[in-house]
């Protein structure tokens, strides 16, 4: 794995972690420090995507793409017959040091499969994490994924030298582990994920006392969902991210539409990747964040599966009509958020300005509140916005995608979307 050129290896291992989509690298406030290299803090760090899914602002690698499990889902199980390559930690440290030099990066998401043993493993990624920040005295965001099965020890030395640490749960269940990754039982993810939680806990809290206390992934922990490769449905995934949110704290948790990369019986044959349900998971996983909806308002016994047609809250919405109309003149900030088409920015809006005004359509234009759902579902003064009279079944055509007879098109990846809530999170 060492004996080919370090230009084919860089290759290998950058091709090999593209399918890892949970490299987001906000939330870290690192500051730079007197004769040390890089900061997250002056310049901050942004990510961009390239066509085939890698992000371009961090060095996205894998220490080695050789591993003793066998993931039904993954492209480099170890039965997988593809080429293997591997860095060395000292080759991945002087990469990391020389692109960061020449403003190639801005950070590093470091993953690995697993080669000999969790612990060998686990132990070679800390080498790497260790000497960047404490030889190079890099101060640039890293983010590192911890080994499943790897010692206590060595994941509580991880995240003192990373900004976020991550765990990919990569399936919602324990039935579909048992299937597709059988070496991986749930179990041996969620013990390092709590161990990971309580530690991040910790050292917030120490940091209130003390800012020198040390720190523990200030960025938090993430994982990632693989969405199409077994058959849950989205309810029991959006319920599993609830739970990981508000009990052990995730700062994301990622959904990855899946993509064939090997052939296994244990498999769906899928025409294309379940794009579309991927971005439908995403808008339900921020109504969990932002919006204040449970998991069991989005998706219930009848519904178990969000509707393509539409986006999450528009869906729920028509469901619960008797929540509507809302006057936008007296409701409060919270009942706000749960109309289609307002968002967090324009809630607030609304809120500061009728301190001053009564609010009129005209005003709520004025103030930058994007009627075109939204108006079906408030009344300003007592008059209603979306006409004299309130057809659920026009609504909900006017509220999909292109109207009535256009065909369901499945997303791509990097298109231009005409739906705004892609790039505002505006709900």
């Amino acid at each position: 794995m060492f004996a080919q050129p370090l230009e084919r290896r860089l290759e290998i291992l950058a091709d090999s972690a593209k399918y890892d989509v949970s490299c987001s690298s906000s939330g870290s406030s690192r500051k730079g420090t007197p004769g040390g290299v890089g900061g997250t803090a002056a310049s901050g760090i942004c990510h961009s995507w390239t066509a085939d899914g890698r992000c371009v602002s961090l060095l996205k690698i894998l220490l080695t793409n050789s591993c003793i499990y066998d993931c039904a889902y993954c492209v480099n199980r170890s039965s997988n017959d593809i080429p293997r390559a591997a860095l060395t930690p000292d080759e991945l440290v002087r990469l990391t040091m020389e692109f960061y030099r020449r403003n190639y990066i801005e950070g590093l998401f470091l993953s690995t499969g697993v080669a000999r043993s969790p612990d060998w493993t686990m132990e070679q990624l800390i080498l790497v994490v260790r000497k960047l920040r404490e030889d190079e005295r890099f101060n640039g965001y890293i983010h590192l994924k911890v080994v499943p099965g790897a010692d206590p020890l060595l994941v509580a030395q991880a995240g003192s030298y990373a900004d976020r640490v991550s765990i990919n749960m990569e399936l919602p269940s324990q039935r579909s582990l048992a299937l597709l990754a059988p070496d991986k039982p749930q179990e041996l993810l969620l013990t390092p994920m709590r161990q990971m939680s309580e530690l991040i806990a910790a050292s917030r809290l120490a940091a209130k006392e003390s800012p020198k206390a040390p720190q523990f992934a200030p960025a938090g922990q993430s994982t990632q969902l693989i969405v199409g490769a077994t058959p849950e449905q989205d309810r029991e995934i959006i319920t599993l991210s609830e739970g990981l949110y508000s009990r052990l704290g995730l700062k994301r948790v990622y959904y990855s539409a899946f993509v064939p990369g090997s052939t296994d019986r244990r498999l769906p044959e899928l025409p294309t990747p379940p794009l579309l349900r991927e971005h439908r998971l995403y808008q339900a996983d921020w109504l969990l964040r932002f919006y204040g909806f449970r998991a069991d308002e989005l998706l219930d016994d009848a519904h178990p599966n969000l509707d393509p047609r539409l986006d999450p809250k528009s869906d729920w919405a028509l469901r619960h009509l008797e929540n509507f109309p809302v006057e936008v003149n007296q409701a409060g900030y919270d009942t706000l958020l749960r109309v289609p088409g307002i968002g967090v920015r324009s809630a607030k809006r609304i809120v500061a300005a009728r301190r001053e005004t009564r609010l009129g359509e005209a005003e709520l234009k004025r103030l930058g509140v994007v009627l075109k759902r939204a108006r079906h579902f408030l009344t300003a003064g007592g008059r209603h916005l979306g006409g004299p009279k309130f057809y659920v079944d026009r609504v909900a055509r006017l509220l999909m995608a292109g109207g009535e007879g256009e065909r369901l098109k499945q997303l791509d990846l990097f298109s231009g979307g005409a739906d705004l809530s892609m790039l505002t999170g505006e709900l």
